[in-house]
């Protein structure tokens, strides 16, 4: 199987293509031509596939000549949909980094491309496949929970500006920390409620922390009502401390008629102290979402089970994204 990943401008980039490697059945090649555009420091282009190993190409044309099955594109949010609407002229399947697009707009064209070439489209959310959320949703599957009433849910996080500075440029990125991190929490509830689109959003948002180097918001707090009568609140801020041992977290409370169900889908961990850095230290253990996903992903491309999630789920996210941006801008609640 050939898998391209194209753009290494999101550093997600370099777990996908750690979790190719593990992959003896797949050939794989990366391009990342825009990399002499980024700041000075941002690791990109021939030097970050030759660390990994991985065969380098020096445009997208090149790529197609190659003739990928699929690609991963990792590039910055607002080029998904170009480089989506490139692979489905090539009949190319699709793992798209998220959110899927800045817009609803756009992520609209990429699902119906996608569907007019019979391509699969599935989008990046790793933490579907992580121990925790399965087992969550097993549990809310089985009903132990009752009729879950409320959600409670954080994606907190470092500011992203020093790892790429393309992460708050508002048309790059679409935003800031309102577009990095409601998607995920979006993405999970979507897979939980089994698709039930949200029915409203109001949201607030704020410049409290690193004010003094960024311009899009760092703090945000979104609140979803969906149609099945949830209401889901979501805390998507960069709060976390430059000095924090890993990029944050990201936990979920389920409040239902017959008991609570908490959820922390990086809690597999051994907590340590460094006298090196000062600092605390993080050592992870259990499932690597992300090579859970991209065997997934590989799977789909075999011809095996549909994305998960999918364009329309990726859709259905970027609406709740674009309708919190709206109820910033007005100050009052958005019907979807």
């Amino acid at each position: 199987m050939r898998i391209a990943v194209l753009s290494f401008a999101h550093l997600h980039s370099m777990a996908y293509l750690n979790a190719l490697s593990q992959r003896p059945d797949v050939e794989i090649v990366a391009t990342d031509p825009d990399h002499a555009n980024r700041e000075p420091g941002e690791i990109g282009g021939p030097e970050l596939a030759e660390r990994f190993g991985v065969r380098y190409l020096d445009s997208y044309d090149a790529v197609w000549e190659w003739g990928p099955d699929a690609v991963i594109i990792c590039s910055e949010n607002s080029l998904h949909r170009p480089l989506t609407e490139q692979a489905a002229a090539h009949g190319v399947h699709v793992l798209s980094e998220k959110p899927l697009a800045t817009t609803v707009e756009d992520a609209q064209a990429m699902v119906d491309v996608c569907e007019r070439a019979g391509v699969k489209l599935m989008i990046a959310h790793p933490v579907r496949y992580s121990t925790a959320f399965l087992e969550l949703k097993d549990a809310y599957d089985s009903g132990a929970l009752g009729s879950v009433k409320a959600v409670l849910g954080t994606n907190n996080g470092q500011l992203p500006i020093h790892s790429r500075k393309w992460f708050v440029d508002p048309v790059l990125a679409g935003g800031g920390s309102v577009t990095d991190h409601t998607v995920h929490v979006a993405d999970l509830l979507d897979s939980l409620f089994d698709g039930v689109p949200a029915r409203s959003v109001y949201a607030v948002s704020n410049k409290i922390l690193h004010s003094d180097q960024v311009e899009v918001e760092t703090g945000g707090l979104v609140s979803i009502e969906y149609a099945n009568g949830v209401i889901a609140t979501v805390d998507c801020s960069w709060s976390k401390p430059d000095s924090y041992p890993t990029w944050g977290g990201l936990t979920l409370q389920l409040v239902g008629s017959k008991g609570i169900a908490d959820m922390d889908a990086f809690n597999a961990r051994i907590d340590g102290q460094s006298d090196v850095t000062n600092n605390a230290l993080w050592f992870s253990y259990g499932v690597n979402a992300d090579q859970a996903m991209i065997n997934k992903f590989l799977e789909v491309v075999a011809g095996g089970p549909q994305p998960a999630p999918d364009g329309r789920s990726g859709l259905r996210t970027v609406s709740i994204v674009e309708a919190a941006y709206e109820s910033i801008r007005t100050g009052q609640p958005v019907t979807l």
